[in-house]
């Protein structure tokens, strides 16, 4: 069973930066994309960003150019870079993983990330 465990999580205040990891207990070349969603209380879970095998990203309009997704293979490591934070940025964020497109076949437990002054 593949497991995902997800760390860099904190609180912040708005301006702020704050970097997520996410370590696989297998080879990040195993997976066709892993990526990040969040979710803050009373809402959806929604997607933030991935990065697919090739490590071409693509990232959720709210978080474009502010957020920034990167692979370590060697460590079997994804990163979530995260920049002039705001307080509608506060979710637990989700690391997955995904044998196929569109699988989501593993998470990770979630990271707690609050901005606030």
């Amino acid at each position: 069973q593949v497991q995902l465990v997800e760390s860099g999580g904190g609180f912040v205040q708005p301006g702020g930066s704050l970097r997520l990891s996410c370590a696989a207990s297998e080879s990040t070349f195993d997976f066709v994309t892993m990526g990040w969603y969040r979710q803050a209380p009373g809402k959806q879970r929604e997607l933030v960003a991935y990065i697919d095998r090739g490590a071409s990203a693509v990232y959720a309009r709210l978080v474009k150019d502010r957020f920034f997704i990167s692979r370590n293979n060697a460590k079997n490591i994804v990163y979530l870079q995260m920049n002039s934070l705001k307080p509608e940025d506060t979710a637990v964020y989700y690391c997955y993983a995904e044998r196929d497109w569109g699988t989501r076949d593993y998470w990770g437990p979630g990271t707690q990330v609050t901005v606030s002054s």
